[in-house]
């Protein structure tokens, strides 16, 4: 109660402050509200090559993307700064295109111009977990909330997707119609099809990591999970891992960002917490094995047509808590276990089915094919002739 009541008094505030703001003359300018920040920076990059109009990307507080390759105007979004908090209500209120990355209850109480569009560029090239309209916590919500939750999606003008798959998760979660689809691609995809940009990535990374020597990588992404930001539960095994597979493997950890965790002293050799990498799809570059559970990573490291293992050991309990797809285990590209014993067993025994893995991304990484960015860019400012065609079809 006293959370929603808190909702409802930033919104209003929020509300005020943006109407204010639209009585100020529109510009041609695009405003950028990042959370993840990667797939907004691959889209401003390519923006930029064919336009000069203004760029200003607003920080929100987990925002740990760099963007200073862009030399574009970087605010914080955040009232802990409430000079810079205004000037982004400010810049939101009369810009001429908003491109989001994320779920942002801001949007219920702003009702752009006429002539503005807000885009959304979701931060997940699939979505093994319900969400959105889908997500089962929603029924235990306020209808205050769930009118706030549809306002949300009711902003988006367009959102991108890689995949028909992808689309048709997003008519659902955020009752979205045909027209209101895109189909450029995903941005942060392009990275996977650009060999110089990979071989510079390659070499940084590998400098980073001397540590490792010829050794193989294996990346632990899990899922964030509700109540992890105090204490986040390790469920692997690392005293198991190591005395199995630390004469060829090095064991990456990425956890939720804002979740800490300590390496016992034993295994500094063995095991590299990997939090500061902002850019996820770096990593995967150099990840030999992925391990992960119902995170959205899987969906592009497919694309580099590697094997993934699906360490859902609380199975049962996140269908029923977060909804997962439908047919988890047999729709995955990679064996699904529930230990950390079956995990070096998959690893030694070489478990690893590859035509899966391809058949898994041609599904959902049919529209990203190295050109997103350019193709999103294009919509974007109408610089083909019929470019908005193309993609709408």
């Amino acid at each position: 109660m006293a959370r929603e009541i808190g909702i409802t008094l930033y919104l209003f505030v929020f509300r005020v402050i943006f109407n204010l703001f639209k009585r100020f003359p529109q510009k041609k300018k695009t405003v950028c509200v990042a959370s993840f920040g990667d797939n907004i920076f691959y889209s401003v990059r390519e923006l930029q090559k064919l336009s000069n109009e203004e760029i200003i990307i607003l920080k929100d507080n987990s925002c740990r993307y760099d963007f200073h390759a862009l030399h574009v105007s970087s605010i914080s979004f955040s009232m802990k700064h409430p000079f810079a908090f205004l000037l982004s209500i400010y810049h939101l209120a009369t810009s001429t295109t908003i491109i989001v990355d994320t779920y942002y209850g801001f949007l219920d109480v702003t009702r752009f111009r006429n002539g503005a569009r807000c885009i959304q560029l979701w931060h997940a090239a699939g979505a093994l977990k319900q969400f959105g309209l889908q997500d089962p916590s929603i029924a235990k919500r306020s209808e205050r909330a769930k009118n706030r939750f549809q306002n949300v999606y009711s902003r988006f003008d367009y959102t991108v997707v890689g995949s028909d798959e992808m689309a048709a998760t997003f008519k659902h979660s955020f009752g979205l119609t045909e027209d209101r689809i895109v189909r450029t691609g995903v941005p942060r995809t392009d990275i996977f099809f650009d060999e110089q940009e990979k071989q510079r990535i390659l070499l940084d990374l590998k400098q980073d990591f001397q540590a490792i020597g010829d050794r193989k990588i294996i990346l632990y992404a899990p899922t964030f999970r509700k109540g992890e930001l105090d204490h986040f539960q390790m469920a692997l095994d690392i005293r198991t891992l190591y005395q199995s597979l630390s004469n060829e493997y090095v064991l990456f950890i990425k956890p939720h960002p804002a979740v800490s965790y300590s390496i016992e002293e034993n295994y500094k050799d063995f095991v590299f917490v990997v939090s500061r990498y902002a850019d996820t799809n770096h990593l995967l570059l150099i990840t030999d094995i992925l391990i992960t559970d119902y995170s959205s990573i899987p969906f592009e490291y497919a694309l580099l047509e590697k094997p993934m293992i699906f360490f859902a050991y609380d199975l049962e309990e996140y269908k029923v808590t977060n909804g997962l797809i439908d047919d988890y285990e047999n729709q995955m590209p990679g064996p699904v276990v529930s230990t950390t014993k079956e995990i070096v067993d998959v690893i030694q025994h070489n478990k690893f089915d590859y035509d899966k893995i391809r058949e898994f991304s041609e599904l959902w990484n049919a529209y990203s094919n190295g050109n997103s960015s350019k193709q999103l860019a294009a919509f974007l400012t109408d610089t083909e002739e019929k470019s908005r065609e193309k993609v709408l079809v």
